[in-house]
């Protein structure tokens, strides 16, 4: 018998929207199985052309990488499947320690949707930038963007995983500390 909701984008994206909106409901659109996991990693296909073109704007305001725009773009660009991928081993290896094997194929679909939502706020926050609103007016949205995205990973965590607040928010720190790390090693290829 087919899945009730079966993979596609459609239902990722619907998912990340209810989630942003803090409704657990959107995790019925995401079938446990290996399939709808598998799926979900097209999630960092749509949310690429927006961190390359971040990475472009950012070098186009700061001046060109150091070592050059090709050798910053093919770090930016391994940097970004590493993160994917290593977010994913490392959090089964933390699902299994707190007893939630069986829920993290859900879990990572339900992860990797919601970064979507995450993007398309980084993108709106170019807005102010663009407009050449003051920078104080950018740093005060990006502190409230981080915040939120802190939020909707914990939310993503509690709910797809089904563990407390505070198991939650170690996977939230993994996930900053993972992105820090191999943002650093990026940056340092690309010679900043």
């Amino acid at each position: 018998m087919p899945a009730l909701n079966p993979p596609s984008i459609a239902n990722g994206l619907a998912a990340a929207l209810l989630f942003a909106r803090g409704r657990s409901v959107g995790l019925a659109l995401l079938p446990a199985g290996l399939e709808t996991a598998r799926h979900s990693f097209v999630a960092a296909l749509i949310c690429l052309p927006v961190f390359l073109g971040l990475r472009l704007l950012s070098w186009a305001v700061q001046g060109q990488p150091p070592n050059g725009l090709a050798v910053a773009l093919a770090a930016e660009f391994i940097g970004y499947v590493l993160g994917w991928v290593a977010f994913a081993i490392v959090s089964k290896a933390m699902a299994d320690q707190a007893q939630r094997s069986a829920n993290w194929l859900q879990f990572i679909a339900a992860w990797n949707w919601s970064n979507v939502v995450q993007y398309a706020l980084l993108l709106v926050l170019m807005v102010p930038t663009a407009l050449g609103l003051p920078s104080w007016v950018a740093n005060v949205l990006g502190l409230v963007a981080v915040g939120y995205a802190m939020w909707l990973e914990w939310f993503v965590t509690r709910v797809a995983l089904g563990v407390a607040g505070a198991t939650a928010v170690m996977f939230v720190l993994l996930d900053l500390a993972l992105g820090l790390f191999i943002g650093g090693i990026a940056a340092h290829i690309a010679g900043n």
